[in-house]
Order: structure tokens, then sequence, then C-alpha cells
């Protein structure tokens, strides 16, 4: 295996490292699990029951959760496509010089 071929692979498997970072950034996966349950509890609170009025008090508990939690969720989706996850910066080897 010559020198350009562990290079080449080395570069694949940074673009490889990089993808996989963003995929599973953890605002991607609180931001969708949160917009899916709000989207959920925010239909169970559009036509609530008397008797769900009445343990709340009168307030539709389910609605406003639901909507807090489906703008929770929307902030972490915005947040995510406004500072998207930085590329990881590649490890110099010992006696390597930055390519910088």
């Amino acid at each position: 295996m010559s020198e350009h071929d562990v290079q080449r692979e080395v570069s694949e498997l940074q673009a490889k490292s990089a993808t996989a970072a963003r995929i599973f950034d953890l605002r991607r996966i609180i931001g969708g699990l949160f917009v899916l349950y709000g989207i959920i509890v925010t239909i169970a609170g559009i036509n609530p029951s008397d008797a769900t009025l009445d343990k709340a008090e009168g307030i539709n508990i389910n609605l406003w959760t639901g909507l807090g939690m489906l703008f929770l969720g929307i902030f972490f989706l915005v947040w995510l496509k406004m500072r998207p996850t930085p590329p990881p910066v590649p490890k110099a080897t010992p006696g390597e010089e930055p390519t910088e």
C-alpha cells in the first residue's frame, strides 16, 4: 500500500467520522423527540374531557405542556441548523507539523 492510498483512506475515514458526528448530534435526537411527543400531547389536549379539566383545576395541562414541548423541540432543531456540528480536527502525530 502506497503513501497516497493510506492518505486517501485516512481522509475517507475522517469524512465518515464527521458525518457520524452530525447524525448523532444530541440536539437532533432531543429536538426530534420533543417535537414528536409535543405533537402527541398537543393532540391529546385539543379536545379534553371534563374529568381531565377537573383534575387539573380547569387548566388544559395537556395542551400547554404539548405546546411547550413542541416549541422546545423546534428550538433544538433551529439551534442545530444555525450552528451545525463542526468537523473534527485531525490530530497531529508526533514529529508532524500542522498543515494549516
